[in-house]
């Protein structure tokens, strides 16, 4: 079992910048991948970053490429993403994720936060 939560959402004007920061605890964390996926109303969740737990190699979606930036500190077992330039389209609740492989798919993951909301406007 592995358990997630999310923090730092919040309300940023455009152009601001937010980071976000997600807890894991649980065993054998060190064989899984933790990403981030936002859901704005209406919307399928969607892939935002993701990023192995070694930090060696990361995935990030074409709409945020530039703009975020995923880490990792194993040891506090936080995943952390920092996002820069924020549009009002990037509005949407933000989840953490684990998963055993480097994917866009939300059905790769196994074990889900709770989210933080996001909103983006002036």
């Amino acid at each position: 079992q592995v358990q997630l939560v999310e923090s730092g959402g919040g309300l940023v004007q455009p152009g601001g910048s937010l980071t976000l920061s997600c807890a894991a605890s649980g065993r054998t964390l060190s064989s899984y991948v933790l990403g981030w996926f936002r859901q704005a109303p209406g919307q399928e969740r969607e892939f935002v970053a993701a990023i192995t737990w070694s930090g060696t190699s990361t995935k990030y979606a074409d709409s945020v490429r530039g703009r975020v930036t995923i880490s990792i500190d194993n040891a506090k077992k936080t995943v952390s993403l920092q996002m820069d330039s924020l549009k009002p389209e990037d509005t949407a609740v933000y989840y953490c994720a684990a998963g055993r492989f480097l994917a866009r798919t939300t059905t790769i993951y196994d074990y889900w936060g709770q989210g933080t909301q996001v909103t983006v406007s002036s």
